[in-house]
């Protein structure tokens, strides 16, 4: 004769925790005066996943990069790291809190050499006291294997930055701010200046990036760069917050609308449509 089963007071495991986010911004507003920067704002970049953070020209963009990068301190609001509540005051703070900014023009100095800009303000030494010199041996043979790493076959790593395309001088820094541990990338229009190419090399790095367990932060104003690379999509309006979506919940066209310029475009299209029709030339014997 079989038994029931008493299932009643059966133990259901408990679901494991979800892990803080790496970089948090809660609620945070700048103010310049009168002016409105941005206003009540808030991000979650999580471990292994990419954050668009994407809206036109004096959106916002830039103002919230520099709070989450300790360039500015929000007026209201808090930032997190790991869940804990943290007050960056310069930029050295978040960095040493694993938090790394890749500014679009001012990430290398074209004029210094390939081993140079890796180590940028973390020089190797070698020596002691009054003897302490520049290990450019170390330095050459730690950024040649850094940058293979990551795809860029470097020969000479005394070569001026400045000879390198520009996907590489982006990948370039973000292989140094990896090297030097950071958690969390935030990358600030790494694309807008690049052809076709060059744009593609970088998008490559940064899905590497986020295979590797970094979250990342890509701020742009293409909404093609972003949507084949995106986790999650937050766009900003005129310092606010216009709509988060969530990979495949969004397509171009609403996302050019969230950002102030679906109309806009629909219209300049309709437009140019009709002053390429009016000046065609008219066909012969017509």
């Amino acid at each position: 004769m079989e038994h029931a089963v008493d299932t009643s007071a059966a133990t259901i495991p408990a679901a494991a925790p979800e892990r803080p986010a790496l970089l948090e911004a809660r609620n945070v507003s700048k103010y310049f005066g009168a002016v409105v920067a941005v206003e009540d704002v808030s991000l979650s970049v999580h471990a292994g996943k990419i954050v668009c953070l994407l809206g036109d020209n004096g959106a916002g963009k830039s103002t919230l990069i520099k709070i989450l990068s300790g360039v500015f301190e929000p007026d209201k609001g808090t930032l997190a790291v790991d869940g804990r509540e943290v007050r960056f005051s310069a930029p050295r703070e978040a960095l040493d809190a694993g938090v790394a900014t890749v500014y679009q023009d001012l990430s290398v100095m074209p004029l210094m050499s390939i081993s140079r800009n890796f180590f940028l303000g973390n020089e190797p030494t070698t020596g002691f006291g009054p003897m302490k010199r520049w290990d450019g041996g170390k330095a050459a043979r730690i950024a040649k294997e850094e940058m293979a790493r990551i795809g860029i076959d470097v020969r000479d790593t005394d070569q001026a930055v400045g000879t390198l395309s520009g996907g590489e001088r982006q990948t370039l820094a973000i292989a140094r701010a990896e090297y030097f541990g950071a958690k969390v990338l935030i990358l600030d229009e790494p694309t807008s200046a690049l052809g076709v190419k060059q744009a593609a090399t970088v998008l490559r790095h940064i899905i590497a990036a986020r295979n590797r367990g970094l979250g990342v932060v890509f701020i742009t104003h293409n909404v093609l760069h972003a949507l084949p690379i995106g986790d999650t999509f937050t766009v900003l309006s005129r310092g606010r917050i216009s709509g988060t979506f969530k990979r495949g919940e969004i397509d171009s066209e609403r996302l050019h609308g969230y950002m102030g310029g679906g109309s806009e475009l629909h219209d300049l299209t309709r437009e140019l449509q009709a002053l390429a029709d009016a000046s065609a030339p008219t066909p012969a014997g017509s």
